[in-house]
């Protein structure tokens, strides 16, 4: 026997699924001789890199969480008083271990196939009705990527829908008492509007400015300030002017609600209801707003319909706003949500429950009470009148400077302003830390520790009675029964027992990218040293957080060809965004403001058109030809039409249709000829890192779905990453932020409300590369277009596969064309339905080509669930014909009463003229390990006629039933 002291398997081999015989037997299937040969085969010799990636030697999994584990260390955990949006607060532990790090719920799917996402949908409603009753509105989302993005989203919203007495009103008021990084979301996104942003102290707003058409405060305010604003929105609506307002959720179940008030619209963040600060983020952000704005609300929407049987079930509701439908004419380029954050916050809210939020809530408001009362003991000045959780102590720059030394020396950290130290308290905090926060004071004041903190017998609210929340909230059952560990341990596995994620089967979305989420990359997520920072913390307290975004960035910059990276961007959408703005703040800067053109191939992403709008371009689409690739001729010509005002291209690459475009070169070139610049969308980035890039092909700048190539989950439709990588004459334009240095010296202003983005889910992608090295990477991307071409190999002789490259290869993804089913009855929402039967979640459906599937199976999927897929798919091609032929009826078959429920197949009567056994088990896998859907197939009209977004009665549910 020989010994082995280097054992061969590292992480890539956990990665990647296939062995190296069944990469042959690949091979072999498809009639290539060897990866190199498929990779020439698939992707332009012209394109490919002449050498491989510089990244770092990879690392084993256990080397890896060592040495990352050392960086975590120099992020230094303070008592944080800063508040603006961001507070420590207490993960419930059955939530933590349960939800955030349980793959059940992280790597779902957005619930698209509703029927197999009951849980998580259910989840969401909870989301729902928690802002709803806490903001006092009629309708609310499933959620925003941030506070900031939610106040851009209001201001553009109201924009969009004035009253007839307000056409032609285009200034927005904003409070200077709204938080600076708000305020600073709120100008990026108006300046390529021409929307007129009037930021200043409210003493100057004048409600009778013809051009005034909506006004934003904060409440309670930057300063802390709790202010009664009833009267100015009940005077605004007198003049048709719509108020916004942003508000802290916490504070509400103390605080009279600004839907008591008359607000039109009321944004905010869930971050306190159990979601680590993270530097920043992800949190999950809320916008609530009036029944009547239900058509133009930004984002998804929960709602409740009926399945088949009429049984109760939720979906996603109203998605005729998706961008894929209105593409240029979308008012916003929102398509995403932060679920898995949203399900955290709302889980809290049914842990808690209405006394227990109170309750948290009282004890906040009591320590910056007592904490109030002691300074003023002191002599110091405070000067909010009425607060909740944050008080303002006017100081001389002298003593500012001794209580910030005293305040570091004691591990906290204060907000300081000019004039002023502002200390917000959050549920973490005791009444050991604010007698601390006191002595500091005192020993600046006085050299020693004064005992001027007293806890009196009772505390009185400074809050006027006007002000103080009378009505109820949170009255619906699922937020006064689950209380008991038990009880919502069991709560949490009902619902995730009823959502299919990649633990049960692969999903094969295309264009998205479900690969592993490895648990190694998942560990350092939840480390209380990413977790527990603030994103405005001294910068020195985060070194290793700015070490993590060094490398990071070095790397993605490598991978992709350009000359520099930001991190800012906090989803795939910010991210075309960014790239828009930053290519916007270029020709500017060249006295080329009039540069306002883009074009977009007809197979783009419906996001790209709605991003061009909202960066204030006109929109020139140019149409593909018949093998999907865009048509040069064509492109040449708009590009030679708009020479004069020709901004840039929006390019897919490969190609949506799951194409490498041999002429992507010379497309580039044009555009550059006539002037403008090239953003590549990144989301097939997969079939690209280590064999080409976007610099290689002429791109300008990219962004980078980090949710997809890069590892981050999917977390049933959010969190994401869209971080831009730009070539060297746009790195001066990166995007900045108010209080941290980011980006170029001509920064544009933010794009996200926190400066690194969502940063705390920056160790995912950050431990992928570092895992992977840049031969694992690679490869990765070789056998991502080797098991895409291997499905097309096995089902092109049943499905016709709408387009293929030069030689005959798909990409990364595959077409299956379903149109021809139309002529028997057939739907390519029946075979999506069809496939829940079988256990596995459906490709894209009628994406970019309606009545069509998107496959892509991603390198992390093994040949074993390679076949298993496509049998699946090979039985539904059977089911069809048995339609085709007539052995089947066109209405009644097991298609199109797919999916089939539990409760269907065990039911008495049985009434279909097929078997049960062919409804529930079509193949002997099936039976192994059945996934049963739990509701039947839904009715989304019946939904949308009937819009309910907030939680269901328990009684609704017995009267279906």
């Amino acid at each position: 026997m020989k010994i082995n002291l280097h054992p061969s398997t590292t992480f890539r081999h956990r990665h990647i699924a296939p062995s190296t015989e069944e990469i042959q037997k690949m091979l072999e299937r498809i009639g290539s001789s060897s990866l190199e040969e498929l990779i020439d085969q698939t992707i332009p010799k012209h394109i490919q890199l002449e050498r491989p990636l510089n990244l770092p030697s990879e690392l084993s999994e256990d080397a890896f969480l060592k040495k990352f584990h050392k960086l975590a260390k120099k992020n230094k955990i303070f008592k944080s008083f800063i508040g603006l949006g961001y507070y420590d607060t207490i993960v419930p532990g059955v939530i933590q271990r349960n939800i955030l790090e349980n793959p059940g719920w992280y790597t779902a799917y957005t619930p698209y196939q509703a029927e197999i996402a009951q849980g998580r949908l259910e989840a969401l409603i909870n989301f729902q009705t928690v802002v709803i009753d806490l903001t006092g509105m009629e309708l609310a989302n499933a959620s925003l990527l941030d506070e900031g993005t939610a106040a851009a989203e209001a201001m553009t919203m109201l924009h969009a829908s004035k009253p007839r007495s307000k056409k032609s009103a285009n200034t927005y008021f904003v409070d200077e008492k709204v938080y600076a990084h708000t305020r600073d979301l709120l100008l990026t996104r108006a300046l390529p509007l021409g929307i007129n942003l009037h930021i200043a102290p409210l003493s100057e707003l004048d409600l009778t400015d013809p051009d005034l058409y909506g006004v934003m405060v904060q409440y309670p305010n930057a300063d802390g300030e709790v202010i009664d604003y009833s009267s100015l929105v009940a005077s605004a609506k007198e003049q048709d002017v719509m108020t916004a307002f942003a508000t802290d959720l916490l504070s509400l179940t103390l605080l009279k609600s600004p839907g008591e008030m008359g607000a039109d619209v009321v944004v905010g963040t869930t971050q306190r209801f159990g979601i680590p600060m993270g530097f920043g983020g992800p949190h999950a952000a809320f916008f609530a707003t009036k029944d009547v704005f239900k058509r133009q609300i930004p984002g998804r929407i929960i709602g409740v319909s009926v399945d088949k049987a009429g049984k109760k079930a939720y979906r996603m509701a109203l998605q005729t706003r998706e961008q894929h439908i209105k593409r240029e004419k979308a008012t916003s380029n929102i398509c995403t949500a932060q679920v898995l954050l949203a399900v955290m916050a709302g889980m809290y809210a049914v842990y808690h429950g209405p006394k227990g939020l109170r309750e948290i809530a009282s004890k906040v408001h009591g320590l910056a009470v007592l904490t109030d009362q002691a300074l003023r003991k002191l002599g110091l000045e405070l000067s909010n009148e009425a607060y909740f959780d944050t008080i303002k102590v006017q100081v001389k720059p002298s003593l500012m400077e001794k209580v910030r030394t005293f305040a570091l020396s004691h591990k906290m950290n204060f907000r300081y302003e000019e004039d002023a130290i502002l200390l917000a308290f959050d549920e973490t905090k005791e009444l050991q830390d604010a007698e601390e926060v006191v002595a500091v004071f005192a020993k600046s004041l006085q050299g020693e520790e004064a005992g001027v903190f007293e806890q009196p017998s009772e505390l009185l609210s400074p809050i006027p009675k006007s002000l103080q929340r009378q009505s109820e909230f949170l009255t619906h059952e699922v937020f006064n029964r689950y209380h008991a560990e038990h009880e919502m341990l069991r709560y949490i596995k009902k619902l995730e027992s009823k959502d299919l994620s990649l633990v049960h089967s692969m999903i094969s979305l295309g264009s998205c990218t479900m690969k592993l989420n490895a648990t190694s990359e998942m560990i350092p997520v939840t480390w209380p040293e990413f977790g527990q920072i603030h994103p405005y913390a001294p910068q020195d307290q985060a070194a290793g957080y700015y070490e993590l975004f060094h490398d990071l960035r070095n790397w993605l910059t490598e991978i992709t060809g350009f000359a520099d990276t930001s991190l800012q961007p906090n989803s795939g959408a910010q991210g075309e965004y960014a790239g828009l703005m930053v290519i916007r703040a270029y020709h500017h800067h060249r006295n080329e403001a009039h540069r306002d053109v883009v074009l977009i191939p007809t197979s783009a992403h419906g996001t790209n058109p709605a991003s061009a709008v909202m960066a204030g371009m006109k929109v020139v689409l140019v149409p593909c030809d018949e093998r999907g690739n865009i048509d040069v001729e064509a492109l040449q010509e708009k590009a030679a039409a708009n020479k004069d005002n020709l901004a840039g291209l929006m390019v897919t690459y490969p190609s949506t249709h799951g194409v490498f475009e041999e002429a992507i070169q010379e497309i580039c070139q044009t555009i550059h000829d006539f002037g403008g610049l090239v953003y590549m969308d990144g989301a097939n980035m997969n079939a690209q890192v280590g064999l080409t890039s976007p610099g290689r092909i002429g791109a300008d700048v990219c962004h980078l779905n980090l949710h997809k190539t890069f590892c981050i989950p999917h977390g049933g439709g959010g969190p994401g990453m869209g971080p831009i990588c730009v070539a060297e004459h746009l790195k001066p334009f990166l995007p900045g932020n108010t209080f941290v240095s980011t980006g170029g010296d001509h920064a544009i202003s933010a794009i996200s409300a926190a400066p690194f983005g969502s940063a705390s889910i920056l160790p995912i992608s950050y431990a992928y590369i570092a895992m992977m090295g840049g031969e694992g990477l690679t490869m990765a991307t070789k056998i991502a277009i080797l098991n895409a071409n291997y499905i097309k190999s096995r089902l092109e002789s049943h499905y016709p596969i709408l387009y293929t490259g030069k030689q005959n290869r798909a990409a990364h993804e595959m077409i299956l064309d379903c149109r021809s089913f139309k002529e028997v009855g057939v739907e390519v929402e029946d075979i999506a339905k069809r496939l829940m039967d079988y256990g596995f979640h459906a490709p894209t459906v009628s994406f970019p080509v309606a009545g069509t599937l998107m496959v892509e199976p991603t390198e992390s999927e093994s040949l074993a669930e390679l076949d298993r897929f496509c049998e699946a798919m090979i039985a539904i091609r059977e089911e069809i014909r048995e339609v085709e032929s007539g052995v089947a009826s066109k209405e009644n078959n097991v298609l199109k009463n797919a999916p089939h429920t539990a409760d269907l197949v065990i039911a008495d009567a049985w009434e279909f003229p097929y078997s049960r056994e062919k409804a529930a088990f079509p193949l002997s896998y099936v039976r192994e390990n059945k996934f049963w859907p739990s509701v039947r197939r839904i009715d989304s009209a019946y939904g949308d006629r009937n819009l309910v977004c907030s939680c269901v009665p328990v009684e609704a549910y017995a009267e279906a039933e």
